[in-house]
């Protein structure tokens, strides 16, 4: 009888080294908490726990970051105003953020344009901008009280991704979660 190998799911226990295998895109979250070694393999050895308690985070810290890992990475999550999987999804926070800036900058803005562009060190790059009209063609997202636009080809490329606003210690900003994306580098801005 074939054993049934089923989809890991992130604990505080797996090792950085078997995070990175399994999990390359959880790089980027773990550098945003300011474990920079996971990139050059220096912890590899260490499990999750150790490296982040290394880095003075508590355990209530470490339960959270995991969580938050779980829901990106093993579908854990409920996505906000989900009609299918093949949509873009925004979260409250980020509706909430492209709100606030269009109010604070006096933008006579109607919501904002995520585009996908050829460039960054991954290949392509995505590229937010208030927008004051809607243009021909365009594919206009409404989630919790705001649009968001994007192109055709924007959108095929962001297809199941998610908009997100993310505060920490070191950033805050728009942060798209995008399972297209194969590669991306440590910005988040760039991606293959």
């Amino acid at each position: 009888m074939a054993k049934k190998i089923s989809k890991q799911k992130i604990n505080k226990d797996m090792t950085l080294g078997e995070l990175m295998m399994e999990y390359p895109q959880a790089a980027e979250i773990l550098m945003e908490e300011g474990v920079h070694c996971v990139g050059c393999g220096a912890a590899q050895w260490e499990t999750i726990e150790q490296g982040l308690a290394g880095h003075g985070r508590s355990a209530k810290e470490i339960d959270a970051l995991v969580k938050k890992m779980n829901d990106m990475f093993c579908g854990t999550s409920k996505k906000a105003d989900s009609k299918s999987s093949e949509e873009i999804t925004v979260t409250k926070e980020a509706a909430k953020k492209i709100k606030e800036l269009i109010k604070k900058e006096n933008k006579k803005a109607i919501g904002l344009r995520i585009d996908v562009t050829e460039g960054g060190c991954s290949g392509s790059q995505y590229e937010l901008d208030f927008e004051t009209k809607e243009k021909k063609g365009d594919y206009v997202l409404e989630a919790h009280g705001t649009k968001v636009f994007l192109t055709k080809d924007a959108l095929g490329k962001l297809k199941g991704a998610e908009l997100d606003y993310v505060e920490g210690l070191h950033s805050a900003g728009f942060k798209i979660n995008n399972p297209n994306a194969h590669n991306t580098c440590g910005c988040g801005d760039s991606f293959n």
